[in-house]
């Protein structure tokens, strides 16, 4: 015997837990974005604290890349070279190369902003999903106990 709509719900189930996942994978990314953000808005707090505190003739360690690092003497701390994304770079003055850092740390405040919104769109997206999941699982079980019912109450006729 067979219960009636068993498998279409199952289905059903399935592909919402599967939509479920792939929800949670989407949120776990952005998670790793937010975070990448950060780190980038601290290094920048780094560099700002370092431009106001080295001055000409100090000795710094300048990063060659690898993990690599070499020592060297400032010359001059009216050219501050400046990151402006995209590949492009600007010698700024001192105020300048700061406000430009700043004014990159508020971009990124936004980008944050956004992804953080569009986690919060996803999370509440699952919350209902698996909400729907619940609903069809307890309905399933309704009509599985019915059923049972039913099939309990026809057997139990034949003791006239």
């Amino acid at each position: 015997m067979s219960l009636g709509g068993g498998g279409q719900g199952q289905q059903q189930l399935q592909q919402i837990s599967q939509e479920i996942q792939a929800i949670e994978d989407e949120i776990a990314e952005l998670e790793s974005e937010v975070d990448a953000l950060q780190q980038e808005q601290r290094e920048m707090d780094e560099a700002i604290d370092a431009i106001g505190q080295i001055e000409t003739g100090s000795t710094v360690q300048v990063p060659l890349g690898g993990g690599a690092y070499v020592r060297a003497e400032v010359q001059d701390l009216d050219e501050i070279i400046v990151s402006l994304g995209g590949d492009y770079a600007a010698e700024l003055e001192e105020g300048d190369a700061v406000d430009a850092l700043e004014d990159r740390k508020d971009a990124i405040d936004k980008q944050i902003d956004t992804v953080s919104e569009e986690k919060a769109d996803l999370e509440a997206e699952s919350q209902q999903l698996e909400q729907q999941a619940q609903q069809m699982q307890q309905q399933m079980q309704q009509q599985q106990m019915q059923q049972m019912q039913q099939m309990a109450d026809e057997g139990g006729d034949g003791d006239e």
